[in-house]
């Protein structure tokens, strides 16, 4: 696992360079991973709306900001992540503000379609799904912890779905979804990430 990790960090890229990332190739008409249908090029449009509002509005939690500027020594939030993702729409600009707190922690972004191997290891009841966050101690090149997809209440909706053989069409569940997320206002994020560290 370490290997793999250890292969998987020089590639990785911050929050600014990934948005970078994302609006240049929304430029040329791409999205990230080999996928770009209009759908694709869609949901990422609609994700970096999402993120731009995000960035301005998120407001971190007295309780969640205590705990991450009680880190104390350094370390590296490595996120698997893709651009057409709405959940990694809705995490990653939070996870950025949480980073953000404390100086002792580098965070960075890596594509999951680019990094299968690392992927691999951090599977959702079988599925690739994103975004990961792996918490990693650079001291030591441990692995503290890990979080992700998606908030625990989002997980059981999306796999409710999943078991419904008479599931609304997908258009309607993304919207359904970010409902969820805007009713939710990151606490369930902050939240359940935080708890990680204990």
């Amino acid at each position: 696992m370490n290997q793999i990790i250890n292969t998987v960090l020089p590639k990785g890229i911050d929050y600014k360079a990934y948005r970078q990332m994302i609006d240049n190739l929304l430029e040329q008409g791409k999205t990230t991973g080999n996928n770009h249908s209009e759908d694709m090029l869609h949901y990422t449009k609609m994700n970096v709306v999402r993120m731009n509002r995000l960035d301005k509005k998120t407001v971190i939690q007295d309780e969640a900001k205590a705990i991450i500027e009680r880190i104390s020594s350094p370390q590296t939030w490595l996120v698997i992540t893709e651009a057409w993702c709405g959940d990694a729409a809705q995490i990653l600009p939070v996870i950025h503000k949480l980073a953000s707190l404390n100086p002792l922690i580098s965070l960075k972004h890596v594509l999951r379609d680019e990094n299968e191997d690392l992927m691999n290891l951090f599977l959702t009841n079988g599925g690739k799904s994103i975004p990961i966050i792996i918490i990693l101690d650079e001291k030591t090149e441990e692995i503290i912890g890990h979080w992700g997809p998606r908030p625990s209440v989002m997980q059981q909706i999306v796999i409710n779905r999943k078991n419904d053989p008479n599931a609304s069409p997908y258009s309607e569940f993304i919207l359904e979804a970010q409902k969820w997320y805007a009713k939710d206002k990151t606490r369930s994020i902050q939240a359940e990430f935080v708890n990680v560290f204990g």
